[in-house]
């Protein structure tokens, strides 16, 4: 008797679409011929799962719509009987069949997919290791890497890039704007990101524009909308930032943040609010158009240069206000390079999307590659699985791979799972090495 598997009508989904089951001499439980013509789109919508299918039973063609199950019996106890977008079912494919009490044409798979498909499938959903599909990762081509890499790339890019689309669609399409909400984030990563952007949307931009001249004004803005000039100071710095600030709240008509919003623990100094702030200000007084100098820039050393910023004499010795230090730390080339990777280049590969300018595109996807890698949790949980990032290309491929796909055991949407699941093709299987007795592993082709 055959055991049941950790099995879902996703895996009897994707064996359908993609054909994985012996196909010769298929007939229905009634013993009519089937061909499969055509096995129609994966539909993700209500309805039936797939759509435009074109299958010839008893040697007539018929086009419409196929639905799976794990039993037949199913097709009762989900209510389709009763539901008019299942009305054009021209063929109802089931793993068990285990009734007759239908009249759409019914195909059983149970003895035509491999045990070993199944059982890899089992061990990969049931696996709770750093990646489920560890052991066999030796298997994949390195030609099979990149191209998944690549695809993992682009959609890292566009799960990036949808907020700054978003803001791009409310400002009608102001670059420099769009550019200084994401390099606010940027400068926040990882653990001040949702109080920077509140800091960037806190106030209007061309009200920040107008003050980036004046590196002093840009300060107390920026500190007086962070929530961190209220009170009283012993230094004078912060005294004058506090006066100034005053000044432009009751102009402007401007209400700062609440401080408590701001992280503070278990960080370096140099990464400390504060520092981040006057860093931020730093960079946006000596580069007023930023969007722009980005797009000029054509390699990546002076794109680096753009952003080491020293920030004013009062932080040379302070992390804090009122708190001397002996000496502080700047931006350092680690936060540089991680502001380039999640903010400056996905802006690049939008615009140039956005603008049908590939060169940036190109730019992009050059700069990733030219980046070290990411150094973090995750990228150290793929090392030590002798899976080894050696671009920011390869780290941001590989987080998005794990983040978004192993911890959601979404094998079947992964290329590398759907190749472990497999195994070879199945029409490349010569009959007499398997004989379709269900019992037999394939080998990666």
């Amino acid at each position: 008797m055959f055991v049941d598997p950790l099995f879902s009508e996703e895996l009897l989904q994707h064996i359908w679409q993609f054909g994985l089951f012996d196909q010769r001499h298929l007939s229905t439980i009634k013993g009519e011929p089937i061909s499969i013509i055509k096995a129609g789109t994966l539909n993700r919508d209500a309805g039936p799962d797939f759509t435009a299918a074109r299958v010839r039973i008893g040697g007539v063609e018929w086009a419409g719509n196929v639905e799976l199950h794990y039993r037949s019996s199913d097709w009762r106890k989900h209510g389709h009987h009763r539901n008019q977008r299942y009305d054009n079912v021209i063929l109802h494919v089931v793993f068990e069949h285990d009734t007759d009490a239908l009249n759409i044409p019914c195909l059983e798979l149970q003895q035509r997919i491999p045990k070993m498909l199944l059982k890899r499938y089992q061990q990969l959903k049931e696996e709770a290791a750093f990646v489920p599909c560890t052991p066999l990762l030796h298997r994949i081509t390195e030609e099979d890497w990149q191209t998944w890499k690549g695809k993992l790339i682009r959609e890292r890019f566009e799960r990036k890039t949808s907020l700054f689309m978003n803001w791009l669609q409310q400002n009608h399409f102001n670059w420099e704007e769009v550019c200084f909400r994401a390099m606010a984030q940027g400068f926040g990563m990882p653990v001040n990101t949702e109080a920077f952007l509140q800091l960037a949307q806190s106030m209007p931009f061309v009200l920040l524009a107008r003050q980036r001249p004046h590196l002093q004004r840009l300060e107390s803005l920026l500190f007086g909308q962070a929530g961190m000039l209220a009170g009283s100071f012993k230094d004078a710095y912060p005294r004058q930032l506090q006066e100034e600030y005053r000044f432009l709240q009751h102009k402007h008509q401007l209400e700062p943040l609440p401080s408590h919003g701001w992280r503070w623990l278990r960080m370096r100094p140099s990464a400390f609010p504060t520092m981040r702030i006057a860093c931020f200000s730093m960079l946006l007084h000596h580069t007023p158009h930023l969007f722009s100098r980005i797009l000029e820039t054509e390699d990546l050393p002076s794109l680096e240069k753009l952003f080491f910023v020293a920030p004013s004499p009062y932080w040379e010795d302070h992390y804090r206000f009122d708190i001397p230090a002996v000496r502080t730390a700047g931006i350092g080339k680690g936060t540089v390079h991680h502001i380039l990777i999640n903010t400056v280049i996905p802006l690049l590969h939008l615009y140039g999307k956005h603008m049908g300018l590939p060169q940036y595109q190109q730019r992009a996807a050059r700069f990733l590659q030219q980046l070290p890698a990411e150094n973090n949790r995750i990228i150290r949980g793929w090392a030590a699985e002798n899976t080894i990032a050696a671009s920011a290309w390869d780290s941001q491929s590989l987080l998005q791979l794990k983040q978004y796909y192993c911890e959601e055991k979404k094998c079947l949407d992964c290329m590398v799972g759907r190749r472990l699941i497999r195994g070879a093709d199945v029409n490349e299987c010569r009959e007499d090495e398997l004989g379709w007795t269900g019992e037999e592993e394939w080998e990666l082709a």
